[in-house]
């Protein structure tokens, strides 16, 4: 790795960052525009409130790998602006949903040390918690009006969640959480022979599991369950089923002649490729052979950059092999960004 390469990256990762922040963020919300060009803030007719989970990760990786202040302000503003907008209280009715936003203020305290980004996580988590129960043979719910139907969505991130709390503060019942939902995702929702993730169960009220959606997101957050508990015990089986899901991952999913995600189309999908960028990156960083993981970001950032990028700006659309153009939505460009971030990441461990 030269000197070269680790500035190019951190630069696309600032220009990236300046676009979010000039062309996305509405300061008479405090939040960012869902889309841009967004005039007089129009295009705001649905509280995403699960891109502005990722927005503030976004953030945190920007405010970690710099240092600058306006990052924090930025955090600052947006943990303001939600809280609003969401009628004062943090809780919704989507498990799936809270648990991104605990994730997110989670890394923001540990990034800043304020006491009110800690307090935001562990709220949602308490209220995460009685998502759980025995429809299915256990496993979080998706939402508290289907309180049957359990999927990846609502607990990969939900084992995530628990093991960085543990590894934060020590607490034992929150390592308990971490296996138990871990377990239950395994055994339900992962194909035992290839290791591909599979969405959901009981959707319809028939038992039935959603073999047929196959998306990017649920590869990305079971990685990253798996190294969150390898982090912990240091049962290198863990490692071996997060190899496995991104092998699957990258074999049926990325375009076989140049290893590229696909694209999976417009709002919440849109987030789905950064989702799996960002938790293949930290299986890279804990396991010294994931080598081919280290070749599938770089190929996948150079396209993303090359190709994927708009002609006058650093936006980009769900298809990271076209130059991006007309209205960009906010999804889109945090999934490119955590690609951005990552490579910066990445490439500056190494020197």
């Amino acid at each position: 790795m030269n000197q070269l390469e680790i500035g190019i990256w951190e630069e696309r990762a600032n220009q990236a960052q300046a676009a979010l922040d000039s062309l996305f963020w509405n300061d008479a919300i405090k939040m960012y525009n869902i889309e841009t060009p967004c005039p007089n803030g129009e295009c705001n007719t649905i509280f995403h409130y699960w891109w502005m989970a990722h927005a503030v990760d976004v953030l945190v990786d920007g405010l970690q790998r710099t240092r600058e202040e306006w990052y924090a302000e930025r955090l600052s503003a947006l943990h303001e602006g939600l809280l609003r907008r969401n009628g004062g209280v943090w809780p919704n009715e989507l498990y799936d949903d809270m648990e991104w936003m605990a994730l997110a203020w989670l890394r923001a305290y540990q990034a800043t040390g304020e006491e009110v980004y800690k307090d935001t996580a562990l709220l949602l988590w308490e209220d995460i918690q009685t998502g759980w129960n025995e429809h299915m043979g256990g496993g979080i719910a998706w939402q508290k009006s289907q309180l049957d139907y359990k999927n990846t969505p609502a607990n990969a991130p939900a084992a995530i969640l628990a093991a960085r709390l543990y590894q934060a503060f020590g607490k034992a019942e929150n390592l308990e959480w971490a296996l138990k939902i871990y377990r239950w995702q395994k055994e339900h929702l992962v194909d035992p022979t290839t290791g591909f993730v599979w969405d959901g169960m009981n959707r319809t009220g028939n038992g039935q599991i959603d073999k047929d959606w196959r998306y990017s997101y649920n590869q990305g957050i079971y990685i990253g369950a798996a190294v969150e508990l390898y982090r912990i015990t240091k049962d290198s089986s863990y490692l071996e089923d997060a190899r496995l899901t991104f092998s699957a991952a990258a074999h049926e999913l990325a375009e076989a002649k140049g290893g590229v995600l696909p694209d999976e189309g417009n709002g919440d999908s849109g987030l789905f490729k950064g989702i799996l960028i960002r938790y293949t990156a930290e299986w890279v960083k804990a396991d010294v052979a994931a080598v081919e993981a280290v070749d599938f970001l770089r190929r996948n950032a150079e396209s993303l950059w090359e190709q994927g990028k708009s002609e006058d700006e650093a936006l980009f659309g769900t298809d990271w092999t076209l130059s991006s153009t007309g209205v960009i939505q906010l999804s889109s460009q945090l999934s490119a960004m955590k690609l951005l971030e990552k490579m910066a990441e990445l490439t500056k461990d190494q020197i």
